[in-house]
């Protein structure tokens, strides 16, 4: 690492063209289901393990991959990650059935554990202060926003031009990625001694997630009550007591549970977790307002543009707040007003052109809350953790992100699916609504828990600390 070196815009670009080889063209997988199907012949319960896989294998191996980035280097995960985006991206691109379809979306996966963690450590290393929450907020947007937009230029593209083009034009952005931050410095986190890989901790913890994983996802189709659905339930509890009991003993472990000492940290880390269970909401409401209002799936996306818009309008505001007022106003903030967006889409009562106004208003108060909450967020996580575990740090942070948006979808669902069974498809979209008004509020009160409000300090102004104490975000 040269210490001299200092981020660029060109290493900012770089990253969020890396960024979003991930979240715009990866997971644009969801939006085009029927063309693959038709286009590979396979059946379509094929194609949604395809597509879950992504999720599934960048959530398990996040953590590790951001842990080996602060051992063997940050640019060379990202080089890897990227590496794996091509590939993934050419199996794909070359598809003809189930075989590459499901090899390429586990590539995928990998690539994403890889690129998430090792980009955000890039940017705590190379930037301070205010520059380093601008460089946040732009990964934020490639992130938020890639995932945001992917409804419409993944539909766009596979529309006027097939939907193998989505993984050439994902190709081209990796290229351009590797292209734009070839120049930057390797960073690594200083650590003596010969590093090992914890094997035995990732092969426990890939078993855990991967039983958590069959619950959420499969449960529904399992039963709820199942042999085989408790049997996973079982085999996941059982698995995190053994993981958790056996990687406090170790030295090199896979995750170090002291980051949690920090309360900073845990605040933004739990709150994200929370924030990212209220995703619950967009399959909720777009369910509902197809099925139940008679919308196409087409106009369920622009009704919730608002959402998208709003979202990448207020990131830099969020970062802006946070420079001026710290990091705990943003995210109280932020999660009130996601709450309040997400409630009122709960009035399900409403008539049919009222009821539409308010769910477009509601999705813009969504993405509000959440564009205001993302870049304080993120910058307490990375300026929480040691300079040597900041990979790791933002690989458990981001991997609760992944986690959340799992578990809301699946609450959501079960409450909505539950409900629905028994009274009116109205009451049902209710119920499964203003469940993640609860995962809205739960998040509020962790902020106010473990976040400390602002101590003083001029914008942008560089942060003091004591010798191998974390860097508090609210200086």
């Amino acid at each position: 690492m040269e210490a001299s070196y200092k981020g660029t815009n060109k290493l900012i670009i770089g990253i969020v063209f890396g960024v979003i080889t991930f979240w715009l063209f990866a997971q644009s997988m969801v939006n085009v289901v029927p063309a693959v199907q038709k286009d590979l012949g396979i059946s379509f319960g094929m194609v949604n393990v395809g597509i879950s896989l992504t999720a599934l294998f960048s959530g398990m191996f996040i953590v590790a991959a951001g842990g080996i980035a602060d051992k063997v280097g940050r640019k060379k995960l990202t080089y890897l990650g990227l590496i794996f985006s091509i590939i993934g991206s050419l199996c794909l691109i070359l598809a003809n059935g189930a075989a590459l379809l499901i090899i390429g979306r586990v590539i995928q996966g990998l690539s994403g554990a890889c690129i998430m963690p090792a980009t955000i450590a890039l940017m705590k290393e190379y930037f301070e202060g205010a520059e380093r929450q601008r460089a946040l907020s732009y990964w934020s947007i490639g992130s938020w926003g890639g995932s945001g937009v992917c409804s419409f230029a993944g539909g766009a593209i596979a529309t006027y031009l097939g939907w193998r083009w989505i993984f050439i034009f994902s190709i081209v952005f990796a290229l351009l990625a590797m292209w734009l931050i070839k120049d930057t410095p390797e960073s690594k986190g200083e650590e003596s001694g010969k590093f090992n890989f914890d094997f035995g901790g990732l092969a426990i913890f890939i078993v855990t997630m991967l039983a958590l994983n069959l619950v959420i996802t499969r449960g529904k189709d399992f039963g709820w009550t199942s042999p085989l659905t408790l049997g996973l339930v079982a085999v996941f509890i059982i698995g995190l007591i053994i993981f958790i009991s056996v990687e406090k003993k170790k030295e090199h472990a896979l995750i170090d549970f002291s980051l949690f000492k920090n309360k900073p940290y845990s605040g933004a880390t739990i709150s994200n977790f929370l924030l990212n269970a209220v995703a619950g909401t967009l399959v909720i409401a777009n369910t509902y307002i197809q099925v139940g209002r008679g919308f196409t799936s087409f106009q369920a996306g622009m009704l919730s543009l608002g959402y998208l818009v709003a979202v990448l309008a207020m990131i830099r505001v969020g970062e802006k707040i946070l420079q001026r007022a710290g990091a705990k106003a943003p995210m109280v903030w932020g999660s009130i007003l996601t709450a309040i967006g997400v409630a009122v889409m709960g009035l399900t009562f409403l008539p049919g052109f009222v009821y539409t106004v308010v769910v477009f208003i509601g999705f813009a108060t969504f993405g509000i809350g959440l564009g205001i909450y993302a870049t304080p967020s993120t910058d307490t996580a990375v300026s929480s953790a040691p300079g040597n575990k900041i990979g790791e740090a933002s690989g458990l942070y981001k991997m609760a992100s992944s986690l959340g948006g799992s578990f809301g979808v699946a609450i959501s669902t079960a409450v909505y699916s539950g409900v629905n069974s028994v009274a009116s498809l109205e009451s049902a979209a209710a119920a499964g609504i203003i469940t993640n008004v609860v995962f809205a509020v739960l998040s509020l009160l962790s902020i106010l828990a473990f976040i400390p409000g602002k101590k003083g300090g001029k914008k942008g102004e560089k942060s003091v600390r004591p010798t191998g104490q974390p860097t508090p975000v609210t200086e």
